[in-house]
């Protein structure tokens, strides 16, 4: 209901705000930090949380108990995840990926070695609840589909790249988010950009570039008007690239229809 927010850090904790009130709740404890965390409620089901950690867990919580009420041992650190329900992708190390159907939710229906060739950093499902679009260090997206009759809808691309130079420069795609009316995506980088794009169209939509920081996060809201992305430092470079000149900030765009709706073919 976009009333309240959850969280996960390096304390091996999960915690939710509610924005009414204020008031911070611990929600989740992991072994090891937790890297992803999610609402992955069906509609009108009770409050469940999902979070993956580098303790090789995924654990599901009802918000109003203390213990997981499931627990799921990942063959690796767990990097990335997404959920669309029924649709929930943990992407891990190794370049692993389980697919779960949120009716049976401790049993990946599918294990498979992710298409892309280095680390995975995102994993966002799409709108149809068919797929999934991944992004990776070397600035490159995967788009995948679950059901093998889709299998000729499957491709990756290179973005986030510097090729103007004898040297090609590649970038990480930190982010990817699904657009909730159109399905259309950003993806966003260190690069200090983002891009839309129409992945039926394989066509890039809208670019924005030197927006002044790298880009750690994003997200659309609830009807795709306005675009959250997150400015700060995502080790990329190690500790010595984490400068005082690049701050914590959230920035709101608001978007064009026409930047993000799909071309007419």
């Amino acid at each position: 209901d976009g009333g309240k927010v959850v969280s996960g850090g390096a304390d091996k904790a999960g915690r939710m705000l509610d924005l009414a009130t204020g008031q911070a709740t611990q929600i989740a404890q992991h072994e090891g930090p937790i890297r992803c965390i999610r609402f992955v409620e069906a509609e009108n089901s009770s409050p469940i949380v999902a979070t993956a950690g580098w303790d090789k867990m995924l654990n599901y919580w009802d918000t109003r108990q203390q213990a997981p009420i499931a627990k799921v041992e990942l063959p690796e650190r767990a990097y990335a995840m997404d959920c669309n329900n029924p649709l929930l992708v943990v992407a891990t190390a190794e370049r692993k990926i389980l697919i779960f159907d949120m009716a049976s939710p401790t049993t990946p229906f599918q294990t498979i070695e992710s298409p892309l060739r280095r680390q995975t950093r995102t994993v966002s499902c799409f709108l149809k609840k068919d797929g999934y679009a991944i992004g990776s260090i070397e600035g490159r997206v995967g788009i995948q589909y679950i059901n093998p009759q889709q299998k000729d809808k499957i491709f990756s691309f290179k973005c986030h790249r510097d090729e103007t130079t004898m040297k090609s420069i590649l970038y990480s795609v930190n982010s990817i988010s699904i657009h909730p009316v159109y399905g259309t995506f950003s993806t966003a980088s260190n690069d200090c950009s983002f891009v839309f794009w129409d992945k039926d169209a394989k066509q890039r939509l809208k670019q924005y570039t030197e927006l002044g920081a790298p880009i750690t996060a994003t997200a659309f809201n609830g009807d795709g008007k306005l675009f959250a992305y997150a400015h700060g430092y995502d080790w990329s470079q190690g500790y010595k690239g984490n400068v005082s000149s690049i701050k914590n900030t959230i920035m709101l765009h608001s978007v064009i229809d026409e930047d993000i709706r799909p071309k007419i073919r």
